[in-house]
């Protein structure tokens, strides 16, 4: 047990940190900042033993060698791709994040917008405030049944994504290079992203933003797709490569988008996406509920907590650190 460390908070969306007091109470002492990059909370980070970290970043190996102390880096929420996981492994920092958080969330978010994208909600909802009301003004429609859906990764959102879409008679497929056929007891088949983009009516995307997935759904894959398909994102926004989304919309390669994370966020105003009939667009809302908000703040400071009384913590990310980490765990 280490006692008396210094917890760094850089930058938090609730309103009592009475749940971090309580995990770390008589371990450490939390400096809670409302930082946004990593230059504004390493003055107080120097000398720090953990950091709890939320949206401020990217958490870089320049910044990590300005903190010689800090033992673990722990998200609150599930990415972590403004953190250099290589930079931390090597300075023997552990990484955690918080998986499960927000799944059930997500996925029915993710639902939310493809329904409002299929039956022209936010389209007809703008009309009749506008003082119109004229059906006809949303066609084309199709039903959904019978639909097909393409998931982009089959991860624990995917999976309970397809569950829902099974629900109204979608049919399921699904790529992933890490997930066989089977492997899960949730509806899908897997095809290869090719055929995926070829016969889905909705795309929904959901794999983690590592180089390999940035701008991966490009104009080779607006190419591809149904021009009366919808793309659906709430997963990360570089995942769509948004000019050629923009390019695809303009062109009438696809039939529109449903997108609660962009590229980047906030969406500047204007912007080409923005005033679009076929769009819709959130503020990263997906993960957001009053149940998902008490686990998104409870596992980062529970984590912390773990390796500063000398436990290994649940949700290492970068776990080739176990062999070389500053906490000697």
């Amino acid at each position: 047990m280490y006692g008396n460390a210094k917890v760094v908070l850089t930058d938090y969306v609730w309103d009592s940190l009475a749940v971090e007091e309580e995990a770390l109470k008589g371990l450490a002492d939390i400096v809670a900042l409302q930082t946004k990059t990593a230059e504004e909370f390493l003055p107080e980070a120097g000398d720090c033993d953990a950091i709890l970290n939320t949206y401020a970043g990217p958490i870089t190996a320049e910044a990590m060698a300005q903190m010689p102390k800090c033992k673990i880096i722990a998200r609150y929420g599930i990415g972590v791709d403004t953190i250099d996981l290589d930079a931390a492994t090597e300075a023997g920092i552990i990484v955690t994040n918080n998986p499960t958080y927000c799944i059930q969330e997500v996925a029915e978010h993710a639902m939310a917008l493809l329904l409002a994208c299929a039956r022209r909600v936010a389209f007809f909802d703008r009309q009749v405030r506008g003082g119109e009301w004229n059906v006809m003004a949303g066609k084309p429609m199709f039903r959904l049944n019978g639909s097909t859906l393409g998931l982009v990764g089959f991860g624990n959102i995917a999976r309970e994504v397809a569950i829902r879409a099974a629900a109204f008679g979608i049919n399921v497929l699904f790529s992933d290079p890490f997930v066989e056929e089977g492997q899960f007891e949730a509806p899908g088949k897997k095809v290869e992203p090719e055929a995926l983009y070829a016969a889905s009516h909705f795309l929904s995307v959901h794999p983690p933003l590592i180089p390999q997935t940035r701008g991966m759904i490009n104009d080779e894959v607006f190419g591809q797709m149904k021009p009366t398909a919808y793309i659906i994102n709430c997963s990360r926004g570089p995942i769509i490569d948004t000019d050629a989304l923009v390019r695809a919309l303009d062109a009438g390669e696809i039939g529109g988008c449903g997108l609660d994370t962009t590229e980047p966020e906030p969406l500047p105003d204007p912007h080409p996406l923005r005033g679009r009939d076929n769009v819709i667009i959130n503020p990263h809302a997906a993960w957001y509920s009053l149940e998902a908000m008490e686990g998104l703040q409870h596992g980062a400071p529970n984590e912390v907590r773990r390796v500063l009384s000398g436990e290994w913590p649940t949700n290492v990310v970068n776990r080739k650190v176990k062999e070389n980490n500053r906490a000697g765990l």
